[in-house]
């Protein structure tokens, strides 16, 4: 049994690389961090086949069908996000992010899962975020991209069920979980805080841990967290209008930069 992962260098591609390891798969990692990797492959059980690779180059991106063929679970991890003003954001870092967390999502999505359903079988998992459900004013591109790989993925699965197909496509919808990505995205999120017994802040390992085991149960949409499935539940209440105040009056909190 083989998993790919992208984005397997830190965060949860990190944690799944080991959970998944754990349960007796052989790993293929890829990220742009070939240090990162051969550290990842020192510490895994099972055998591990590094990929140094930016997926938001398209040619590199296409490069990795290659795997498909052996591929048993392929995890589509890799994103990032760029916070603040979007008519004051830079555009090259943001179309940067559209090429890793749209173009490379949907490429390699489609890729291996032609490959998937001609041989009948594989399981299919994209990190989107729950951002993907809201406006995301501060942060406008990063939740739309997200909002994409969402809807792909539903779609994606709907038309494989109705062809009677058992490839599985799950896509994980997580609030804040502990990584580098708030490093990466100038914001913070907080330290673990716990309201009314719940952890508001998951763990990257938590999030990996339950995505993981849902996917295997073939759930279509993942939210970990009992908040963050209540919060999702709050796009059926309230106004796209209404929702987008709130979340930018939680986004403008965030920012670490100024």
């Amino acid at each position: 049994m083989i998993a790919l992962i992208t984005g397997a260098s830190s965060g949860l591609g990190w944690d799944m690389a080991h959970i998944l390891s754990e349960k007796g798969y052989d790993i293929i990692a890829v990220a742009r961090r070939r240090d990162r990797l051969e550290r990842l492959q020192q510490e895994l059980k099972t055998n591990v086949e590094i990929v140094a690779c930016d997926v938001s180059d398209t040619e590199q991106c296409i490069g990795l069908a290659r795997y498909a063929p052996k591929t048993d679970v392929f995890i589509n991890n890799a994103g990032f996000g760029v916070f603040g003003q979007l008519c004051s954001n830079d555009l090259d870092s943001e179309l940067k992010m559209i090429e890793t967390n749209v173009r490379a999502v949907h490429i390699l999505t489609k890729l291996f899962a032609k490959e998937f359903q001609k041989r009948g079988n594989g399981y299919i998992l994209n990190v989107a975020s729950l951002a993907a459900f809201f406006p995301g004013p501060l942060f406008a591109a990063y939740y739309a991209s997200k909002s994409y790989v969402l809807r792909i993925s539903q779609a994606l699965c709907e038309e494989l069920r109705r062809q009677g197909s058992s490839v599985s496509v799950s896509v994980l919808c997580p609030g804040p979980v502990h990584t580098e990505f708030g490093e990466v995205a100038k914001v913070k999120f907080g330290t673990g805080t716990e309201k009314a017994g719940k952890k508001i802040i998951l763990t990257s390992h938590d999030v990996a841990d339950y995505a993981i085991r849902k996917m295997f149960l073939g759930k279509q949409v993942i939210i970990p967290g009992t908040l963050m499935k209540a919060a999702a539940f709050l796009r059926h209440i309230l106004p796209d209008k209404a929702l987008a105040r709130v979340v930018y009056a939680i986004q403008r909190k965030k920012c670490i930069t100024k």
